[in-house]
């Protein structure tokens, strides 16, 4: 019965590991909790969870509903999973550091996307500063996650 529950409970850590990271969110450190977007990058495309895919884009919405973007990080989302669906040349679980790299990239485009639609200096610096704090932490979470998950 320990065991089971344990398994359980290791099954679920991704999905608690995204609500978490949502609800934790702060105006300087996790606007909007996109940190969420850490923990749905990484078991969406790096190490696949069954049943990830549709959990990851009802987080999207919800942070886009925090962040007031509308449906912006939820048809993002979407949009890479099925490019990479399709695709069959770049495989990210083969990528060193967890995929951190391709994880930069993506976000830093996708925020260099929000940036366009009102572009000035502030809202530069705030781009840059969140597109660093997140590709920063990017190791962090996922290390911590694999070590309770036992992957």
């Amino acid at each position: 019965m320990k065991k089971a529950c344990i398994r359980i409970l290791r099954g679920a850590v991704p999905f608690l590991a995204t609500i978490i990271l949502w609800r934790l969110s702060a105006t300087f450190w996790n606007p909007g909790g996109i940190l969420a977007l850490i923990p749905i990058f990484f078991y969406t495309f790096v190490r696949p969870v069954p049943w990830f895919m549709p959990f990851g884009m009802v987080m999207c919405f919800l942070i886009d509903y925090k962040c007031a973007t509308v449906l912006y990080w939820t048809a993002m989302y979407c949009t890479l999973y099925a490019a990479y669906g399709f695709q069959n040349v770049i495989d990210l679980s083969q990528w060193a550091g967890g995929a951190v790299r391709a994880f930069g990239l993506v976000l830093g485009g996708l925020l260099m996307i929000l940036l366009c639609r009102d572009f000035n200096m502030t809202n530069l610096a705030r781009t840059v500063w969140l597109g660093v704090w997140a590709t920063a932490l990017y190791v962090p979470i996922t290390t911590l996650i694999q070590r309770i998950r036992h992957d």
